[in-house]
């Protein structure tokens, strides 16, 4: 990839990893800043700052279906989604 496809990859990955620790906050009732940490451990935040996965080309509300399987252990659903 050239500098300007690395920043706009970078950009999609940022922003779709903020919407989903501020999502994830709301519905678990906790900080940004603790969503985001625990997001940042998870095999869904590994795939979507891999941009050989073409997931930051995903909505947000898809990665977070994504999560949402990878958290309560569905990794059936978390293929699929």
């Amino acid at each position: 990839m050239n500098e300007v496809n690395d920043n706009v990859v970078g950009i999609c990955i940022e922003s779709i990893s903020a919407q989903v620790a501020d999502t994830y906050a709301e519905k678990q009732e906790i900080s940004v800043t603790e969503a985001m940490r625990m997001f940042m451990t998870t095999k869904t935040y590994e795939l979507l700052t891999n941009p050989k996965s073409y997931l930051h080309l995903e909505s947000a509300v898809y990665v977070e279906d994504m999560l949402s399987a990878e958290l309560s252990g569905d990794w059936e659903s978390w293929m699929e989604v």
